[in-house]
């Protein structure tokens, strides 16, 4: 039987701001295992007044860890699969997605952002978490429906690539901000490093597509994943199906290149599934797949494709 680990967020269990391949791993699973895992979000400035619930590791994560410059994100891992190798596929099946805390964040900081000339100066907010209602409270009074999902997953990169910051998705996928990798959702991540080595965080209670001030409802979120390696599948970027839906991802900082990455992706599992031509594919595209800007502030944007999983049945398949 699968065995079921816990990982908790902790000084030697996190790092801060980064992805690198030589990381060593803080827990090591076997293919098919479930792995339940503690995040923790934000810097000492961005805590609540009194009277909410801050994780009790985080200000030791704070005096150990400290921020550095090379991205904002407190990450829980790495965790290693044993028997991944470079060229396997890591398959992540989210099972479900929890808060840790009746808190989360917003901010946006001057030369970031969508629209950093028209706000050149920092602002930030706390915004209050009601897991029982499913409702985050603005400071204005709105209430705002909650989906929470990590901003964060990725495995290690390729060990040439050295240390590189948290901030900018690429194929290892890390901080792709995509809203629609709920619980229920599973994420394919190509193999770079033996283990593949996974690691997550950016806790996010909410965001819209696009993430255009910077942030979205930052927070801390308990996750429960299960691990699978794949020796049938080839991926040069992160996949995600929902129980829907296919998504494939553009990374770049031109829009533009995004949307076509994205498109290259999906027709390549289309002809896959189905069989037709990619020219064919390429009109099913443009006549059922929706394109969506998934975010617009990590340096690298993003693009990600959905197309109903519906409409993948073979031509004469009953």
């Amino acid at each position: 039987m699968a065995a079921h680990h816990h990982l908790h967020a902790s000084p030697e269990t996190c790092h801060w701001g980064y992805f690198d391949g030589t990381l060593p791993p803080v827990l090591t699973i076997a293919d098919g295992d479930r792995v339940t895992v503690e995040t923790v979000s934000g810097a000492a400035e961005d805590l609540p007044p009194p009277g909410f619930h801050v994780p009790p590791e985080l200000p030791a994560i704070h005096a150990r860890l400290g921020p550095n410059t090379f991205g904002p994100h407190i990450l829980t891992g790495p965790i290693a699969v044993a028997s991944a190798v470079p060229g396997d596929v890591l398959e992540v099946r989210i099972e479900q997605i929890g808060l840790r805390q009746d808190w989360g964040f917003n901010k946006h900081l001057p030369l970031h952002g969508a629209l950093a000339e028209d706000f050149p100066a920092a602002h930030a907010m706390n915004i209050a978490l009601d897991p029982a209602r499913g409702i985050a409270r603005m400071p204005w009074g709105m209430a705002i429906p909650l989906a929470p999902f990590f901003g964060v997953m990725g495995v290690a990169p390729p060990p040439d690539w050295r240390r590189l910051s948290s901030v900018v998705p690429r194929a290892f996928g890390g901080n792709i901000d995509n809203r629609e990798l709920v619980a229920g959702t599973t994420l394919f991540l190509p193999v770079f490093v033996n283990g593949a080595r996974f690691s997550c965080g950016d806790g996010h209670g909410a965001q819209g597509d696009g993430e255009v001030n910077l942030t979205a409802i930052e927070t801390a979120l308990t996750g429960t994943f299960r691990f699978f390696v794949r020796r049938d599948m080839t991926l040069d970027a992160p996949f995600a199906e929902t129980p829907t839906h296919l998504i494939t991802h553009g990374f770049d900082p031109d829009l533009d290149r995004c949307a076509e990455q994205a498109l290259r992706r999906m027709i390549v599992q289309i002809v896959a599934r189905t069989g037709i031509t990619r020219d064919q594919a390429y009109a099913l595209l443009s006549i059922a797949g929706d394109l969506h800007v998934t975010q617009v502030v990590n340096q690298h944007k993003g693009v990600h494709c959905l197309l109903a999983k519906a409409l993948l049945a073979r031509p004469g398949a009953p």
